[in-house]
């Protein structure tokens, strides 16, 4: 049995005839950048995220860009400022403040459940602390009433990194991307809500924010040929808005697929060399990825490639360890992060989607078992 890690040509395929005929619908309407298609997925993207604004962008690591740079314009924070962020996460999120010349504070998760630990984030909140980014690791929810507290007290923006969580809930049934000031998502084809190629948007109740953000992405113009900004070209094209538009139908379907195949390997995993993060209610994980933890990973990995099942590492190399960081101020040698380091040498993530069955999920299950 071949099973993949994911196939993005079965998950097309499942509403191909819909995805087809959007794509046929705007080829032959003559109009790619900016139009009416734009305008739906932003609506009901917004609608289904619980926000009052939906601005579409390139991708998702220009979401989180375009947030804190109109943050800077709008004379919220300015370059120097610190912002708080996992230290186990994907380099964009650490990217989009570098960007900024913002200063990463990196902060360890839980080894448990893998995302922020909001017992230590107080420790780390200095005058100049301006946000905390929180990301939903995995498609697990992240945020706590802590984080909330704290960004309250310390007058903080929250920013979500909503990029593997399309569709998670917080304990009150709020959607991550509308639990903090604004959010960033990321359309990559692997995502749950995955486009055709690279998209992005961001989601915020902030007329004002979102404004900046829609003219930073368009050239920093508001109108054209007038320029209030130095912006960039970021901006979601007509094609991949009507796409995502189609899938967004199927989103929830498409989750509850996901959380089925999850049940399976929490209920049949057992091996005592393997352990899985906690189970959390399955509105609060979305299953972007599932994610199992072995200090054998890397021969775990490749006893699993033997038996044709694909797993991918997230991530082998946590970003104050990545080269292009290697001169930063912030990171200096003696940066102590081994929650964070532990988990790049552990995690592994197995198949999971709306297309693996639950055969190949119980195959999994029994291949990790019989591992030793």
């Amino acid at each position: 049995m071949n099973i993949p890690f994911l196939s993005l040509k079965d998950v097309t395929a499942l509403h191909g005839a819909e995805i087809n005929e959007a794509v046929v619908r705007v080829v032959n309407g003559g109009y790619y950048l900016q139009g009416a298609e734009n305008e739906r997925f932003e609506k009901n993207y917004a609608d289904y995220i619980g926000s009052r604004y939906c601005v579409g962008c390139g991708n998702g690591l220009d979401a989180l860009i375009w947030i804190y740079r109109a943050y800077i314009e709008m004379g919220v924070m300015q370059p120097g400022d610190e912002v708080i962020v996992p230290a186990n996460t994907y380099i964009a999120s650490i990217l989009a403040l570098t960007e900024n010349g913002l200063v990463p504070v990196m902060a360890e998760p839980r080894y448990d459940t893998l995302e922020l630990d909001d017992k230590n984030l107080e420790a780390l909140i200095t005058p100049k602390t301006r946000s905390i980014l929180l990301v939903h690791l995995y498609g697990r929810c992240a945020y706590t009433d802590e984080i909330g507290r704290l960004c309250r007290k310390y007058n903080l923006k929250l920013v979500e990194d909503n990029a593997q969580a399309h569709g998670c809930r917080y304990t009150d049934g709020r959607r991550t991307g509308s639990l903090g000031d604004a959010a960033g998502h990321s359309f990559y084809p692997g995502k749950n809500l995955g486009a055709l190629g690279d998209g992005g948007a961001v989601t915020t109740d902030d007329e004002a924010l979102a404004a900046a953000v829609r003219a930073l992405a368009n050239y920093g113009s508001q109108r054209k040929y007038v320029f209030k900004y130095t912006g960039r070209n970021s901006r979601l094209d007509e094609i991949q808005a009507a796409v995502l538009d189609v899938k967004l139908k199927y989103l929830e379907a498409d989750n509850e697929h996901r959380k089925q195949i999850a049940e399976i390997y929490y209920a049949g995993l057992n091996n005592p060399l393997v352990s899985l993060p906690l189970h959390l209610p399955k509105e609060q994980n979305a299953y972007h990825l599932f994610p199992v933890l072995c200090k054998r990973r890397d021969e775990l990995q490749a006893y699993l490639k033997e038996s044709s099942v694909t797993t991918i590492i997230h991530y082998p190399i946590a970003p104050h360890k990545q080269e292009c960081y290697a001169k930063e101020t912030w990171n200096v040698p003696q940066l102590s992060l081994p929650i964070t380091e532990r988990l790049a040498d552990e995690e592994l993530s197995l198949p999971i989607g709306p297309t693996i069955t639950r055969e190949e999920a119980q195959e999994v299950v029994r291949l990790i078992n019989a591992f030793k």
